[in-house]
């Protein structure tokens, strides 16, 4: 965050203490009016100045519409971020609904409570109207702010608590969806990797958590519904969970649905649903050193095994690096590349359509999520891809394009990022030592010369196979020396 963003916390101290935000959670199986919280919540709200949430649960609070989005960071609309009061009416009556079923000594004498607070949507952008609550937290105004079930569960709490610190704020969770839907299957929530995918395009967290062998809760929006991530899965080969969709969970028309991924796969959800997902069985993932027999492979371009096991140790790949391999042939070093980087990503680069399709087979064999395969040249479709912690290129160096691939992937690099090139031609080393030597990056050269046993004349001979270089470099800290190691 920005030193200018910083400050719009920070505020003049009073001379006490104020009181810390309130973060009131509410259950989604119960009704979110005022005569359907429980006592303290009740409270809590009637107590407040200022109450903040999503404009759902404000209209559902009061039985009211809240007023149009205002946007803080246009020039001239400053009503949500200096006039707190401009949100809604002081003094907003609830509905006869609400405020005939709450309880009362004395029905006929009592009259119909009367939220005083002031109403503040919660809208984009999030800081400014974050920074508006601090300050009024340090004016001495009780300020609530309304969240679904548990705050800290992708939920408001822990971007107050980050922005504002433990002591400026106080939790009160309610039940969450992952607590509710777990209850309803008898499946111990503890047990479960919960991931919401609300406001996010990147499906990488869901890809890296389909391989783990444990239950899932998804938290979806309207993009990204159960049937769309379903069919997701589906085309990465995960096919090993049921699906438990819980729609408009605690609403009177809620509808709970028990199916496989390829039936949740054929329905259309609507938005903010609770996705479980429970492994049927034991998730199949590749292991080091597959055999060919194994993987869709076009005209034998496949990397050795020897080759495979010595590239992935010059590496050094770690759980959660983005990979690329560049000229991926059949993508068996991207797949081996995926059993190491398990958290992360793995991008297969190939600019054949025919090998492409065939990475795309093995990745459905082996259900690899978090392999993506990309269909272009190289560098000109490098710049779309995540950035990388390692790159490995199997491909495509011996062309023209040789060394602006070399730069594009170096550029792209973070300091201690590693690349490994495979080279068959002498030319094709020589062209990556040169490079390497005019940056000042260190350099590993090893030369793979593997042969294997096959059966002849009833015994075993060793049939050599053609020698592969392997040359890997890694980007130093700039300024650092980086001597280039002999030949």
């Amino acid at each position: 965050m920005s030193q200018m963003l910083q400050s719009m916390f920070i505020f003049e101290p009073t001379t006490a203490v104020p009181a810390p935000i309130t973060v009131l959670g509410l259950d989604c199986g119960r009704p979110r009016d005022l005569a359907g919280l429980p006592a303290y919540a009740r409270s809590l709200v009637l107590e407040a100045d200022v109450i903040c949430g999503g404009r759902a649960l404000l209209e559902e609070l009061t039985g009211q519409r809240c007023p149009p989005d205002h946007h803080p960071d246009r020039e001239h609309d400053s009503a949500a971020t200096t006039d707190v009061a401009a949100a809604a009416p002081q003094g907003t009556p609830l509905s006869g609904a609400a405020a005939a079923a709450l309880p009362s000594l004395d029905a006929a004498a009592a009259p119909p409570p009367v939220l005083t607070a002031r109403l503040l949507p919660l809208t984009t952008p999030l800081e400014n109207v974050l920074a508006r609550l601090s300050q009024l937290r340090a004016m001495g105004e009780r300020v609530l702010v309304l969240a679904d079930g548990d705050p800290l569960l992708f939920g408001i709490g822990a971007t107050l608590v980050r922005l504002l610190g433990e002591e400026a704020v106080r939790l009160l969770p309610a039940v969450s969806s992952l607590q509710q839907a777990c209850a309803r299957l008898a499946l111990p929530w503890h047990k479960v990797i919960c991931l919401s995918l609300h406001g996010r395009d990147d499906l990488g967290p869901l890809n890296a958590a389909a391989g783990k062998n444990a239950p899932l809760c998804v938290l979806t929006d309207a993009r990204t519904t159960p049937d769309v991530l379903a069919r997701h899965l589906l085309d990465r080969g995960v096919d090993w969970f049921d699906a438990h969709v819980f729609e408009r969970m605690g609403a009177p028309d809620e509808a709970v649905h028990h199916l496989s991924m390829a039936a949740a796969a054929g329905r259309n959800f609507g938005p903010a649903c609770t996705l479980i997902l429970t492994p049927r069985e034991a998730s199949r993932r590749p292991c080091l050193g597959l055999n060919s027999e194994e993987l869709a492979v076009e005209r034998g371009l496949i990397s050795k095994k020897p080759v495979r096991a010595a590239a992935l140790a010059l590496l050094r790949i770690a759980p959660r690096h983005v990979v690329w391999d560049i000229g991926a042939g059949s993508g068996a070093v991207a797949l081996e590349a995926a059993v190491l980087a398990h958290e992360g990503r793995v991008v297969a680069v190939e600019r054949s359509a025919g090998r492409a399709m065939s990475i795309q087979e093995n990745r459905r064999r082996f259900g690899v999520a978090i392999l993506d395969v990309r269909l272009g040249e190289a560098p000109e479709c490098l710049p779309a891809l995540p950035d990388p912690q390692r790159v490995f290129i199997g491909g495509g160096l011996s062309g023209e394009d040789g060394e602006d691939i070399l730069g594009h992937v170096c550029h792209r690099l973070p300091v201690g990022g590693r690349v490994v090139a495979s080279c068959v031609l002498l030319e094709t080393l020589c062209l990556c030592r040169r490079f390497f030597e005019r940056l000042g990056w260190p350099v590993e050269i090893e030369q793979i010369a593997a042969a294997e046993g096959r059966p002849l004349g009833g015994d075993v001979h060793l049939a050599a196979m053609n020698p592969v270089f392997l040359l890997a470099a890694q980007k130093p800290e700039p300024g650092a020396p980086a001597p280039v190691r002999a030949v």
